[in-house]
């Protein structure tokens, strides 16, 4: 294929992606569900499973092989700057004095951690056999404890939008636990991939070691500079955005090149971003990356449909696959609920809590992705926890209007206000409202 044959049929299959999944995104929305569940079934929709049954090559036609490379590219371009922004906005610091929001993420994240552990060693042979004859050992085991504590963070700002939930105790608290979650959830799984590198203890020490060295130069080497950079007299906020997007690029490939994934050089050189004086993002820098982001995730959830082959699952897959989804969403559910419940939340919104942790979504899809293109996962099992993330995701929505349905006689609850949150310390503050500052869900 010549490279002007190359570049028509990329931009004919950019059109095709971007249309299908704008599409079924506002399709989903209209049905009551977050976008990203009809932006994945558009993924779904437009790869072999479901495109490639279509008689006359269409597939094929539509997306050949050799501009499969360029989608994948552009797909990882796309979660490198989702990232930078994911980075830019985490805040730990709304851990303290607040012990609603401590408690609801230490169980929301330990105990499906757990629950994926356990699952691992108490069916290893069905593991095994999904996954294609890999072993089972720690790696697979840490990894599969990862995939069910995910919680997808700008979805779950999406569904708490569209149910009325912002700025009441469920939505606050479910936000500001999603948000710690996932910033304990992605340096676990960097010990996954370091972990699980091929090579000798040697290997893996070193490999360890410059990942720490390189931790320490983004922490007080570039971020230093970086707010120099922007604090001069004169600095412009039109220059900011190509630096920002420069720096998430460089520190994307220096991770990829230690051996893990690109998204943690995007999350890192988010992280180390400096923030306004009052330790807010930049809305200036951050909306100009979200927005870019956003353009390009369709491409991320079709590569992410194309690797799902449903024709490749078999009988005794489905029964794996109800255990793993019940796994999830009770490890999720029952965590939240209860620790919620610790702090004298009331048990309608302590309920209300755990099922908005329960949303995967996006983020859960991007775990899914480096575990399948680092080998901890095969295609069969890939599919399956795709097949989970949908299910979890589009339950959330239809769960909520169930608990939020008043009993007769009584008007709907719009939630407490989180400035009457249980538990929060005396000198600590109202939590964050729901979604403020907050990725737009994809």
């Amino acid at each position: 294929m010549s490279s002007d044959s190359v570049v028509t049929h990329v931009v004919a299959a950019l059109a095709v992606v971007i249309t299908t999944s704008s599409a079924l995104g506002a399709a989903a929305r209209r049905l009551g569900q977050p976008p990203v569940v009809g932006q994945l079934f558009a993924g779904i929709a437009l790869g072999p499973s479901l495109l490639g049954l279509v008689p006359g090559r269409v597939y094929e036609t539509l997306f050949p092989a050799e501009i499969q490379p360029i989608l994948t590219s552009f797909a990882q371009v796309a979660l490198v700057l989702f990232l930078f922004a994911v980075g830019y906005e985490l805040d730990l610091g709304l851990l303290r004095g607040q012990r609603a929001v401590a408690a609801v993420s230490l169980g929301g994240f330990v105990i499906p951690m757990a629950m994926g552990a356990g699952l691992v060693m108490l069916l290893p042979e069905a593991f095994v056999a999904v996954n294609g004859g890999r072993p089972v050992d720690a790696t697979f085991t840490l990894y599969m404890a990862v995939a069910l504590s995910i919680t997808a963070v700008p979805v779950l700002a999406s569904i708490i939008k569209d149910q009325g939930l912002g700025g009441t105790v469920p939505g606050t608290v479910a936000m500001a636990s999603a948000g710690v979650i996932d910033a304990l959830s992605w340096p676990v799984l960097a010990v996954v991939l370091v972990g699980g590198a091929h090579g000798s203890l040697r290997d893996w020490g070193v490999k360890a070691a410059l990942l720490a060295v390189y931790v320490l130069v983004m922490l007080f080497a570039v971020r230093p500079l970086l707010a120099w950079w922007k604090g001069r007299a004169g600095a412009r906020v039109s220059y900011q955005v190509p630096v920002a997007v420069s720096v998430a690029l460089a520190s994307a490939w220096a991770t990829n090149a230690l051996g893990l994934h690109v998204i943690f050089g995007a999350l890192l050189a988010g992280v180390v971003m400096p923030r306004r004086p009052d330790g807010t993002p930049d809305g200036s820098l951050l909306r100009p990356l979200q927005d870019a982001g956003g353009l390009l995730l369709p491409v991320f959830f079709a590569v992410s449909g194309m690797a799902v082959a449903l024709d490749g699952l078999h009988g005794s897959d489905l029964l794996l696959l109800v255990v793993i989804c019940a796994a999830a969403v009770v490890s999720k559910v029952a965590s939240g609920t209860l620790a919620a419940r610790g702090v004298r939340i009331p048990w309608r919104d302590s309920l209300l809590i755990g099922v908005l942790l329960n949303t995967r979504g996006l983020t859960e899809l991007i775990v899914l992705n480096v575990g399948l293109a680092t080998g901890v996962i095969g295609p069969r099992l890939y599919a399956l926890l795709v097949v989970m993330a949908l299910l979890t995701t589009a339950a959330a929505g239809p769960l909520i209007r169930l608990l939020r349905r008043p009993p007769k006689g009584r008007p709907a609850s719009t939630g407490t206000p989180p400035e009457t949150l249980p538990g929060q310390g005396p000198d600590a503050g109202p939590v964050p409202a729901a979604g403020a500052e907050a990725a737009p869900a994809p």
